[in-house]
């Protein structure tokens, strides 16, 4: 007689909340971060032992503990390696790196941009708070010019870095900016990410309430964001503002802000189109910013679909298998290149 395979319960969201006390300062938006990804995580139907969370140093980085899967508390900046490593050795795995702007951006700018460049297939969220707050208040990648911090008393000198221009000019095939005060729409970022097969890079605007609060507050508070906000959708016009009635319009290359009446908007401006191969269009809007007059722009910059890093290497391997015969450990280790050292 046949035995009938009962089905597994469908996963909750309670299912990915760890038994840890989650240590974050009161009013941190890392809670609301981790709240929305652990209801994010029971829609990909995946089960939690296939699931990896690895993260490097900082604030955001003790994400692993909070979250009932399998985890990695790395070392500083390496969390890319770390998820390289394991993708390469079970590419089975759905595997979310959480980093912030001093992990990803700083001691691991060099790893987040080579795994950025060769798609590997996993889901990158960057907590950018614009400063560092686990060593208590210093000037980060992303702190504006003239920041003044413990580790910046006149002010900072440095060219902030720009997370989701960085990871255009790496290539990245899934690259999207949501906020902490938004969990509808980051929510929705996050699936989306999630689903991407490649390497999908989030930038995520947290606040920290300690030492750098309010520095989203142009876009965080939602009374202002409609006007200093737009959020990006495929295939629609570059719309905004309470009314619906502001746009942005292409003046050749250089985008303006406009006003309009009506329903329907002026010539110039242009449809969003997260598609593009080319990586130009999603720049120029990576480019916008509220200090220098625009809407700062939310959702999905780009999708585009290559082969992953996992993919190539597999193929590569097999093709190799079938020119030169299955391997040999033995013969490896004992073949013409050795050699016996006598006494």
């Amino acid at each position: 007689m046949a035995t009938e395979t009962a089905t597994p319960p469908a996963l909750t969201k309670k299912d990915f909340i760890a038994g840890q006390d989650v240590r974050w300062c009161p009013g941190c938006g890392d809670y609301a971060i981790l709240s929305t990804a652990q209801g994010v995580l029971p829609k990909l139907g995946i089960a939690r032992e296939n699931i990896v969370v690895i993260s490097g140093i900082g604030c955001s980085s003790r994400f692993p503990y909070y979250v009932n899967t399998y985890g990695f508390h790395s070392i500083h900046g390496r969390a890319p390696t770390f998820a390289t490593g394991l993708k390469l050795a079970r590419p089975d795995l759905s595997i979310w790196i959480v980093t912030g702007d001093g992990d990803g951006l700083s001691i691991g700018g060099n790893h987040l941009i080579h795994i950025l460049r060769r798609n590997v297939d996993c889901t990158i969220l960057l907590f950018n708070n614009r400063i560092y707050g686990l060593t208590k208040g210093q000037c980060s990648p992303t702190s504006e010019m003239n920041k003044k911090t413990k580790s910046t008393p006149l002010g900072s000198i440095d060219y902030p870095v720009n997370p989701i221009s960085l990871a255009l000019a790496a290539e990245a095939t899934f690259i999207a900016r949501t906020l902490d005060t938004d969990p509808k729409h980051m929510g929705k970022i996050l699936l989306q990410a999630a689903q991407h097969k490649g390497t999908s890079f989030v930038e995520i605007f947290q606040n920290c309430i300690i030492f750098n609060d309010k520095a989203f507050e142009s876009v965080s508070d939602k009374t202002t964001r409609p006007d200093n906000a737009i959020y990006l959708e495929h295939g629609q016009p570059l719309v905004y503002g309470k009314d619906g009635h502001r746009a942005i319009r292409l003046n050749g290359w250089k985008p303006e802000p406009v006003t309009f009446d009506g329903a329907v908007p002026p010539d110039g401006v242009p449809v969003h189109d997260e598609t593009a191969e080319d990586p130009s269009w999603a720049y120029l809007l990576s480019r916008m910013d509220h200090q220098e007059g625009f809407p700062v722009p939310m959702g999905v910059f780009r999708r585009v679909h290559r082969d992953t890093y996992e993919d190539l290497m597999t193929r590569q391997i097999d093709e190799a298998r079938k020119k030169l015969g299955p391997d040999d450990l033995q013969n490896l280790l004992t073949g013409e290149d050795t050699w016996t050292v006598s006494q």
